[in-house]
């Protein structure tokens, strides 16, 4: 677990590594990092690759408003197979930052529109389909592109997916697990039912679940910290203001995808499904995700469970994760 005072000593250091592992060079590589106009405002999206004829994975964060473009630099292995197009959603990181610390027009739907239009520029540049990686809240993103434009897409990975649980099964495994007294006296004042959770009731409901995950790295000291602490073109300031993103994106959406009609969306999709989960998420547990699963129909489809990881399983374990993008990428070029 990664200590905030000792990330601070340590960044200046680690800054310089990260950005000799972000060096892309070679006659076929690509490296792009800029602003693209996106439902009327720009919006930032690296794309990032050893060879630029390789499939095209285009990731959705999570969060809400919790860009993962910080973690560019953990992924030079998956930049070997895939040309890695990360996107800083409107409300989320730089894109944030560009729009002067607002988010207009912040709803699922402008996420969703915006997604799609990236998704075809990326498919009339590149020429071919895009592998659409969606993780958690971007999971249900990723889940309304591929339902609504699923011409664009090879196959649909959701990793951290976030599923119904109308029998509050999360709410339970969190309690039962919880083993601070005051942990359980807050679930306790908050009551099981989410889709009643307020946006502070919601960010306390995490916070607690991942006390309780055991058995894998912690999603904000092992995984988020140092990415956005390491990251060699953040500033502190850039960094603050990221954070400040995740709230004006949790208090636009949290009500959204808390009380989300899953059966008025549906569960057949024409493109192959995979969902990838950590064993040891609390956040987006196993059991729950593998019922919405269980519902779901599509050409092919695939439920991995990773052990050692929790929520973030596709950077606590990146290898066993790009084992995964290769099989459904496979798959996915197969059906199409």
């Amino acid at each position: 677990m990664v200590n905030p005072l000792a990330a601070m000593l340590r960044r200046p250091l680690e800054r310089r590594r990260r950005a000799r592992l972000l060096e892309l060079v070679g006659p076929d590589a690509i490296r792009e990092e800029s602003f693209v106009s996106l439902g009327g405002i720009d919006q930032w999206v690296t794309i990032r690759g050893r060879d630029r004829s390789n499939p095209i994975l285009l990731v959705l964060h999570g969060g809400p408003g919790s860009p993962y473009t910080p973690f560019n630099s953990w992924l030079g292995d998956w930049e070997r197979e895939f040309t890695v197009v990360q996107w800083d959603q409107r409300g989320g990181g730089r894109t944030f930052i560009r729009a002067d610390e607002r988010a207009p027009d912040l709803s699922l739907d402008r996420l969703v529109a915006d997604g799609l239009e990236l998704s075809e520029s990326l498919v009339a540049r590149f020429g071919r389909r895009v592998l659409v990686l969606g993780s958690s809240v971007g999971s249900l993103i990723g889940a309304i592109m591929a339902k609504r434009r699923p011409e664009l897409f090879t196959a649909f990975i959701a990793a951290n997916v976030l599923a119904p649980d109308p029998e509050h099964e999360g709410f339970r495994l969190v309690y039962e697990r919880a083993d601070r007294r005051r942990d359980r006296r807050a679930l306790q004042r908050i009551g099981p039912d989410s889709t009643r959770w307020s946006p502070e009731e919601s960010l306390r409901f995490s916070k607690i679940a991942l006390r309780a995950s055991v058995g894998a790295p912690d999603m904000v000291y092992d995984l988020m910290l140092p990415a956005l602490m390491y990251d060699p073109e953040l500033s502190m300031s850039d960094i603050r203001a990221f954070d400040r993103g995740m709230t004006v994106s949790l208090h636009a959406l949290q009500p959204e995808y808390e009380s989300f009609d899953f059966d008025g969306l549906g569960y057949d999709y024409a493109v192959p499904v995979v969902i990838v989960q950590g064993a040891a998420d609390l956040l987006s547990p196993p059991s729950v995700a593998r019922r919405h699963f269980q519902r779901v129909q599509a050409p092919r489809k695939r439920f991995v469970e990773i052990e050692g990881a929790g929520h973030l399983v596709e950077f606590a374990d990146r290898s066993r994760f790009l084992a995964e993008l290769r099989t459904t990428d496979r798959v996915g070029q197969a059906f199409g």
